[in-house]
């Protein structure tokens, strides 16, 4: 039970980061070039939203649905989630696809925001409010269904929810300190961790619905994690050598 408490709470948490360093750099871009005011209004109504929506469903999938079902159908959606995570993760330490560039994306926010000005004299500004509002609940939506699959479950959807607030505290102080980009987030090798964590849940409850009896119960999900991890990193190795180089994935 410690062992799938503690990967549970990794893969949310690390999840949760890397969203909301990809969030924060829109905020950022937004309240440099556009204020503020507007910028923190649509972050503080996605997240309301947000709330509301764990808040719904979650407690819904927890008491209503049949667990067999849900390890089943949630282990599935893990599993096609999780590796498309580590599959653009195994491309870019290949370098078959360019890596996730912070600076790029939020020099390319400013400039677009840039680009339309300001109406004078209203004290909300529409685009501020709208971009903000639109990049916190696009990558936010992100964490609300690894919040909700992860936590309905374990039957920890307030475990899971204080590892994605956790996480969201943490990168919003150090996005507070920085005022600008989170470049120098690991975000890459963050997403390939998550993948990993993702597939070995998603493997481990798909496992459980359909009656596998996993050797070492929870332990098994710390043995699935190192296979994955392994995995991952022999395709990165071989995909990246010169016989295979040359060729961007989009």
């Amino acid at each position: 039970m410690r062992n799938s408490s503690a990967v549970l709470v990794a893969a949310v948490f690390l999840a949760s980061a890397v969203e909301t360093v990809e969030a924060l750099t829109v905020v950022i871009a937004v309240g440099v070039t556009r204020g503020w005011r507007s910028a923190l209004e649509g972050t503080l109504t996605a997240l309301v939203v947000l709330g509301g929506l764990v808040a719904a469903v979650g407690p819904a999938l927890v008491h209503y649905v049949p667990l067999g079902t849900l390890r089943v159908v949630i282990g599935g959606l893990l599993l096609v989630f999780g590796l498309q995570w580590l599959r653009k993760a195994v491309l870019r330490a290949a370098g078959l696809k360019a890596k996730h560039d912070e600076d790029a994306i939020f020099r390319t926010q400013v400039a677009e925001l840039s680009t339309s000005a300001r109406r004078g004299g209203t004290r909300r500004d529409s685009t501020a409010f709208t971009v903000a509002f639109k990049g916190v609940f696009l990558e936010g939506l992100e964490v609300v269904v690894i919040v909700l699959t992860l936590g309905a479950t374990e039957h920890r959807l307030g475990l899971a929810s204080v590892a994605a607030l956790a996480a969201v505290v943490v990168v919003g102080a150090v996005g507070a300190i920085v005022a600008r980009q989170l470049s120098g987030v690991p975000e890459n090798a963050l997403k390939a961790t998550v993948g990993v964590m993702l597939v070995s849940y998603g493997t481990f409850w798909t496992g459980e619905g359909i009656g596998v009896h996993w050797p070492g119960a929870d332990f098994a999900l710390l043995v699935l994690v190192g296979v994955y991890a392994a995995v991952a990193w022999v395709l990165g190795f071989v995909l990246g050598r010169p016989s295979h180089g040359g060729v961007r994935v989009a």
